[in-house]
């Protein structure tokens, strides 16, 4: 999820003004296609990550609430989680989508994940409401969660299809492509290195862009395996084989929209409209918007407003 991802932990936490209202652009003002004015009189911003999937995610929101009586704007400018984060606490945005794992290691300061994704959202959204006025509303079926892939011949070749088996093979063939974020997160590969046992040389693991990682990994030029993020639609446009995660060390990344509660409390609504999007993005859903516009080329806002128009939610 950053770098190009959802978590950016370890990130400075710089939100500037520039940031904040340098290329935001507007959503979808309520035109014919609107669906009501239950949310008329809610203005403000509506925030990202800077990857993909939280362009799309983002530009949907926007246009959604907007087909609502909304009047929002979209902010895709801002660089890594904590920077997302603080301009949500800041209320300089509104609402952006998070994850319950970036949330519950990162900014709630747990170690151990909780394995059900039902159970984990739940004491995500209680923490959080409670230690930062923090709303979650109802969680998307997709699970953003870290994994490791390798091109499809190669896994045929080594004969892996766990990250037991990874740990298992010689060390020169445990070679490894991940984010700098990565490298230095508890739920990253310190973590990972220690629950399977991995222990290699330094020169065996290379820090790479998130982008760069999928084509190395195809290409196996750097690495064998690289960090992969199980909703990017690269996996399969590449044909990378994802390694099961068979000790089930990673946590659960469930997407939601989170949001200022004291906005919430004004407008419930946004509760009622956001529910008739969320349950629509699974996890093989976002690969396919995706990869749209990691693969194929397209626009995020352009990839929103279709997949909008297509389920007749604008």
């Amino acid at each position: 999820m950053f770098t190009k991802r959802h978590i950016a932990a370890t990130a400075a936490i710089l939100v500037t003004t520039t940031l904040l209202t340098a290329g935001c652009s507007t959503g979808s003002a309520v035109e014919s296609g609107s669906k009501s004015d239950d949310l008329k009189g809610l203005t403000g911003v509506i925030g990202s990550k800077d990857f993909s999937e939280q362009y799309i995610l983002a530009y949907m929101t926007t246009d959604l609430l907007n087909a609502h009586g909304a009047n929002l704007t979209t902010n895709t400018k801002l660089v890594g989680s904590a920077n997302t984060r603080q301009a949500l606490t800041n209320k300089d945005f509104l609402g952006y989508w998070e994850y319950t794992g970036t949330a519950w290691i990162t900014y709630l300061g747990n170690t151990a994940p909780i394995t059900d994704p039902s159970a984990q959202f739940t004491a995500v959204a209680e923490a959080d409401l409670k230690a930062n006025d923090v709303k979650w509303l109802d969680p998307a079926p997709l699970n953003n969660t870290y994994a490791f892939a390798v091109r499809s011949s190669e896994a045929k070749k080594l004969n892996v299809k766990t990250l037991s088996d990874v740990a298992a093979l010689p060390k020169d063939q445990q070679t490894f492509c991940i984010e700098s974020e990565f490298s230095t997160r508890d739920d990253g590969w310190p973590g990972l290195a220690k629950a399977y046992g991995i222990d290699v040389p330094a020169s065996n693991v290379k820090l790479l862009d998130t982008g760069v990682i999928y084509t190395a990994t195809q290409k196996g030029s750097d690495c064998n395996f690289g960090e992969v993020f199980q909703t990017d639609g690269r996996i399969k446009a590449l044909d990378l084989t994802v390694m099961q995660d068979d000790k089930q060390f990673f946590p659960v990344y469930q997407g939601a929209f989170t949001m200022q509660n004291a906005v919430f409390t004004k407008y419930p609504k946004i509760a009622d409209v956001m529910a008739k999007l969320s349950p629509l993005l699974t996890t093989e859903q976002m690969q396919t918007l995706n990869a749209k516009v990691d693969v194929d080329g397209e626009e995020p806002a352009d990839v929103a407003k279709e997949f909008l128009k297509e389920k007749g939610l604008i």
